[in-house]
Order: structure tokens, then C-alpha cells, then sequence
């Protein structure tokens, strides 16, 4: 199967992709996003009852989410739809204000969504180091697992041996063939048994109604006042943000597994409108789904946008035309699949022993906390920060330590030349004033820079202070060997940053 849609023929001329005359990718990308649209169909509706709506609200924007994101959004076989994450965020506001306030919301943190695209946010995930990716995905893979277990607790016993009948078939069937996907005939044939058998398990249908139409375009029930902005602001902002976080981590994890290019600008974007479409068909609004997508990428194996367009499609079709059948699948076989999907997120060999011995103790640490904190929080997005910040602290310390003062007398001994070396700004250059001996120094000061540069304005009033305390002894001080970002930053701030 091509990694990519396109050929560099295809891309200069303006042809077709290539994958619509291969027939082996239309059955990949179809199995794919049928697989994907049953497995969303008990999120979605779970997710909706975390947010306080009716269980039709989170499918239909699991369908217009991952319709819209088919067409706009940056990366191709990324599933997008409902969230827990989102569900968290906007369920205060539906239950203090409504439905029509958080539809508003919606709607609201789709156009910051854009906006924070069109300003370039996607390039802060140059900022995310590998520990705390590493972190991420198995934090992800932890998280998968552990919204599993509610479906374990209270069942009756047969759950158990369908459990264990999923996920051999899971294990063993891509022995035989890879034609259809493993996870769609484990889905199948426990079905087919609990039905034929009449065994009574928890399934689809007891998580909820499905809806019989399709959602139908409109406005949000709110007055359109400040007042409403006021309260809806917020929750959007917050909704925008982690929107955009786990879908640019989803992304960036996609890119990783395909080895593949995705434009995160256009992925922000996307995500924007797709947010927008979604409020105005009044759904809850959502992000990149992790666990669908490695369904759906590394599971089924698809890489283009025709899996999840479908993914969409189907789920609505299995609603309002199956939902009877759909409502049969027993919710052990989902579970199998996302226990399944859990084992082959988690990134094994960053555990590994070996691996563990030859790894800097900071890269090791950063990435638990971001394990910790997301697991903690039930936040992905949480614990992407927490685990950033601690990257940056540690790599602060270490580099604070590399800017070092040599002092060399002159033979008359009427100067001293210090010798600076290494990076300077604020972790470093707060040492750097105790290096010097004011005292005891000859009446010339050389403070030669050639081998440092100065990043911050916290060295340049390092410098400062440097200076005033030789010139309060009658001393003189020249800085020589600045290369040139280092001398226009000296220049534009030595002496405009204190007031006396």
C-alpha cells in the first residue's frame, strides 16, 4: 500500500490521486472506516452522557466531525469526532446554561480554532520533545485500557470468555489473511454468537438510543448578546486549546507511524471548521480521536481520506439504517478491540531494561511525570504540558552549568582578561557575577566573549551589574568579541534595564 496518496507526477500535473485505480486500497480504506464508524458509536454516546447531552448530539458530531475533517483537515486517515476531552471541558456549561449555550460554545471555539491556526500555534509542536511524545503515547495506551474496565465490572460471565474469543481472533486470524481487517470479523462473528445463542451481555443499545434521521443545520438557542459571549468565551477557549493539543499530538504520532508529512497549520484549521459545521448541525463538537485513529491507521491499516470520510458516512448509515443490528454487537467485542489497540499503542521498548540503562535519568523522568499527569488528570493535553515545562527546567539546569569565567593576569599586571565561555541567559548568567574579583583586580577589566553568546536580557543586565561594580571601584571594563546577535542585543539593553 503507498504511504502517500500522491505521486510527484500526480502533483505536478494535477492528476488523481493514485490509490482510486488501486482496488486493494478502496477495500483497505472501506473495511477501515467501517471498523472505525462501529467503535465510535459507544464512544460517542458514552461521551455524550459525560457531557450532560442526549446520545444523539455526540453521534451527530462524530459524523459531521469526521465528514468535514475528511475534506479541510491536514491529515489524511486522522479520525476526528466526539471526545471525552472536549465532553469534560463543555459539561459544566450545559449543565448551568443548556444545550443551546454549549452548541454556541461550539461554534465559538471552532472560529478561535482558526484563528489560532492562521497565526501559527501548529509550530509550537516543535517545543514537544520525544520523551514527552514518548510519555503521550503511552499514557494514550494506558488511558485506552483503563475506559475498558468500567465494561468488565457487574457483567455477567459470559463478557469474560467473548473477551478473550475477541482478542485471539484478533491475534490469530491476520495469520490466515490480511484481506479483512481482524478487529471487523471479531466484531462479526461475537455478534453472530450472542445472537444464534441468545446470551444475554451488555450491548450497544444499552448505552443508548441511536438517532432515526440525519441532523438538520441551524442556529444556537441563545440570545445573541455580550452577556452570552461572557459565558460561552471561556469554555470555548479552553475547548480550542485542548482541541488543537491532541489533535496536533495525533498528528504528529500519524506522521511518526506512516513516515509521513502532515501540515499541522491546515490540521488546525480543519479542525476549526469542522468545529463550526458540527455547532451549527447541533453536535457537542470534538478533536482528533487517538484510539480510533490507530484503529483506523495502524490496525486496519488506511492512509487516506477516503477511511475517514467513511468512518462518518457509515456511522450514520449503521445508525439510522442497521441501528436494530448495530444495537445487538456486544460490547465485549468493542472492548477486545480497544484492549487490542491499548497493547499496540504502548511504546514497549521505551520500558525495556536496555533501553532504561542507556537513558539520560532527565529524559526517563520527564517522561513518567507526562504519564503521570495524564493519567492523573484523565487529560492529554494536561499532562503535554506538564511534561513539556519539566523537559525545559531540566534542560535549563543542565545548560545553566556550561557558561564558564577563566581569568588571565596580564604580565605587567595592570589587566585581567576574563575569558567567557558558553551560553548565556537566565539560568546561566545568575552565576556569572560571582566569578569576578572586584576587589583584588587591576584597574583594566577585559571581558572577552568571543566563545559565548548572549540569548536574554537577563545577561545583558548580568553584564550591567558586572560593569557597575568595577566602575564603583574606579575600575575600567571593556567587552570585546561579541558576535553580532550577541552585540545588537547588548547594545538595544545595556543600561535601559534599571533605574538606577
Amino acid at each position: 500500500m503507498p504511504t502517500s496518496a500522491w505521486t510527484p507526477t500526480a502533483r505536478l500535473r494535477g492528476l488523481k490521486p493514485v490509490w482510486l485505480n488501486n482496488p486493494k486500497v478502496w477495500r483497505t480504506e472501506i473495511l477501515a472506516g467501517l471498523v472505525v464508524a462501529l467503535a465510535l458509536i459507544p464512544e460517542a454516546i458514552s461521551f455524550s452522557i459525560i457531557a450532560g447531552v442526549d446520545p444523539a448530539v455526540g453521534l451527530f458530531a462524530s459524523f459531521t466531525m469526521a465528514v468535514v475533517i475528511s475534506v479541510v483537515g491536514g491529515r489524511r486517515a486522522m479520525i476526528s469526532a466526539a471526545t471525552g476531552a472536549v465532553a469534560l471541558v463543555i459539561a459544566p456549561l450545559n449543565r448551568d446554561h443548556g444545550l443551546g449555550y454549549l452548541i454556541a460554545a461550539v461554534i465559538l471555539a471552532g472560529i478561535i480554532q482558526i484563528a489560532l491556526g492562521s497565526l501559527g500555534v501548529a509550530k509550537l509542536m516543535r517545543f514537544v520533545p520525544r520523551s514527552v511524545m514518548v510519555g503521550f503515547v503511552n499514557a494514550l495506551a494506558i488511558l485506552i485500557f483503563t475506559t475498558q474496565v468500567p465494561e468488565l465490572r457487574d457483567v455477567p460471565w459470559a463478557v469474560y470468555p467473548l473477551l478473550v474469543g475477541g482478542l485471539a481472533l484478533m491475534v490469530f486470524f491476520p495469520r490466515i489473511t490480511k484481506a479483512v481487517p481482524a478487529p471487523l470479523v471479531s466484531i462479526v462473528i461475537l455478534t453472530a454468537i450472542t445472537v444464534a445463542a441468545g446470551i444475554a451481555v451488555p450491548t450497544v443499545g444499552d448505552k443508548g438510543e441511536l438517532p432515526s434521521s440525519l441532523p438538520v443545520p441551524g442556529l444556537p438557542d441563545v440570545p445573541f448578546t455580550m452577556d452570552t459571549l461572557t459565558i460561552i468565551a471561556p469554555y470555548a477557549f479552553a475547548m480550542a486549546l485542548v482541541g488543537l493539543m491532541e489533535s496536533l499530538m495525533t498528528a504528529k504520532l500519524v506522521d511518526d507511524i506512516t513516515d509521513t508529512h502532515s501540515s499541522k497549520t491546515r490540521e488546525s484549521i480543519g479542525q476549526g471548521i469542522a468545529n463550526i459545521v458540527t455547532g451549527f448541525f447541533g453536535g457537542m463538537g470534538g478533536c482528533a480521536m487517538i484510539g480510533q485513529t490507530m484503529i483506523n491507521v495502524k490496525v486496519s491499516g488506511a492512509r487516506t481520506r477516503l477511511s475517514t470520510f467513511l468512518a462518518g458516512a457509515f456511522l450514520m448509515v449503521l445508525c439510522i439504517v442497521f441501528g436494530p443490528v448495530v444495537s445487538d454487537i456486544p460490547m465485549a467485542a468493542l472492548v477486545a478491540v480497544m484492549v487490542m489497540v491499548s497493547f499496540a499503542t504502548f511504546d514497549w521498548h521505551s520500558i525495556a531494561p536496555k533501553t532504561l540503562k542507556r537513558m539520560p535519568a532527565g529524559e526517563i523522568t520527564v517522561m513518567v511525570i507526562t504519564v503521570v499527569a495524564v493519567v492523573a488528570t484523565d487529560n492529554l493535553a494536561i499532562g503535554v504540558v506538564v511534561g513539556s515545562v519539566t523537559a525545559m527546567i531540566i534542560f535549563a539546569k543542565r545548560v545553566s552549568h556550561l557558561a564558564h569565567v577563566s581569568a588571565v593576569p596580564d604580565p605587567d599586571g595592570t589587566t585581567v582578561v576574563y575569558s567567557v565561555t558558553g551560553e548565556l541567559f537566565f539560568a546561566s548568567s545568575n552565576d556569572l557575577v560571582g566569578q569576578f574579583d572586584y576587589a583584588d583586580d587591576p584597574d583594566r577589566i577585559v571581558i572577552d566573549l568571543s566563545a559565548a553568546h548572549i540569548w536574554d536580557a537577563s545577561s545583558v543586565a548580568a553584564l550591567d551589574a558586572i560593569e557597575t561594580k568595577y566602575v564603583q571601584r574606579g575600575k575600567t571594563v571593556e567587552i570585546i568579541g561579541l558576535n553580532d546577535p550577541s552585540a545588537d542585543l547588548h547594545g538595544k539593553l545595556s543600561g535601559e534595564l534599571t533605574s538606577h
